[in-house]
């Protein structure tokens, strides 16, 4: 409840300013973050920041008077291990399971993050480079270091990590390579859900998608992310009319019906791979996550069930997609234990 006057060393030089108030003001929302960047009570070397401000060392910083909330659930967060697909002193990747979501908040005590820092205190500077909706599975980037982490930053905000996906959807696709550029807004619907929807005054987006497999009533898409904005997968496939299979925000409900009769119990998007520099030794790296059991066990009833009407579009389009923007030599990250 004291104004704190805070030096930024060399382990927080590069960060924005609001995503260094996250970090030191744990469990205030990031609406009120910005609540008190916009009136000025924070303060850098006496002066006003816009959030995007990078820190720089030997700046000293006013953090205001700030009431967190304290939950009803104090308990801390249990230790969890989730399957590595790499590690080394700057990254550790894991495979993400679905239904955990990757940080606390939301009615959600703690996440994956909150766990892996349990299991893991050493890592003491461990951050979340990325984040994946609850339900989506696969490829996830933590940083050890806070220079990992500003690196991998930069390299996101430029666009130039690929990031892709695969995902069931509904009807049939048409195209073996679309590309869809819809702009998205983030909004709150009337019971306080956060949504996101196509508008003419969102932000710029754009998602390729490549046709692998159809089946007479669903489709495997690989999904490449040229954006990263909130849901963008699942808004831009609904507004093409071919909505993710399992989907309970943006789906069919009554293919979905049909679909959890038929075994289908999550929603079917999963990060299948995700190439990006290497903050420390400049390589570039391919990690990729195997399509998890529940997923393959229902494509191949799929294919049970539509015998020879089953058609492989794109059997080489996952691994070759990357092709496309991005030169072939890339390191593939050890298995998952």
């Amino acid at each position: 409840m004291a104004v704190q006057l805070l030096t930024i060393d060399e382990g927080s030089a590069g960060q924005r300013i609001d995503n260094f108030l996250a970090r030191v003001l744990k469990g205030v929302p990031k609406s009120h973050i910005y609540r008190i960047l916009r009136s000025g009570e924070v303060r850098i070397d006496g002066g006003r920041a816009k959030p995007e401000h990078k820190l720089a060392p030997g700046q000293t910083v006013r953090v205001p008077p700030v009431r967190v909330a304290v939950r009803d659930d104090a308990s801390p967060a249990l230790p969890r291990d989730f399957p590595v697909l790499f590690e080394d002193a700057h990254l550790l990747v894991v495979d993400k399971p679905a239904g955990v979501a990757v940080h606390g908040g939301s009615g959600i005590s703690h996440g994956l993050i909150e766990q892996v820092r349990a299991a893991r205190p050493e890592l003491r500077d461990l951050e979340l480079v990325h984040r994946l909706d609850r339900e989506t599975s696969g490829v996830l980037l933590l940083a050890k270091k806070r220079s990992a982490l500003r690196r991998l930053h930069d390299e996101l905000r430029d666009g130039a990590t690929d990031k892709h996906y695969l995902a069931l959807v509904d009807g049939r696709w048409r195209d073996d390579k679309r590309a869809v550029r819809a702009p998205l807004l983030k909004y709150v619907n009337g019971d306080g859900e956060r949504r996101v929807s196509v508008s003419k005054d969102g932000q710029p987006s754009e998602t390729v998608f490549r046709l692998l497999r159809r089946w007479p009533q669903a489709c495997l898409l690989d999904c490449e992310l040229l954006t990263g904005r909130t849901h963008q997968i699942r808004v831009h496939l609904l507004h093409t009319g071919h909505p993710i299979a399992g989907d309970d925000k943006y789906g069919n409900y009554e293919w979905n019906h049909e679909l959890a009769r038929m075994g289908l119990k999550r929603m079917f998007l999963h990060a299948a791979r995700m190439t990006f520099t290497h903050p420390a030794s400049g390589e570039q790296m391919t990690v990729e996550a195997p399509l998890p059991t529940a997923l393959q066990g229902f494509s191949d009833r799929l294919d049970a069930l539509a015998g020879e009407s089953a058609e492989t579009v794109g059997s080489a389009a996952v691994a070759n997609s990357a092709k496309d923007r991005r030169p072939a030599r890339a390191r593939r990250g050890r298995g998952a234990p």
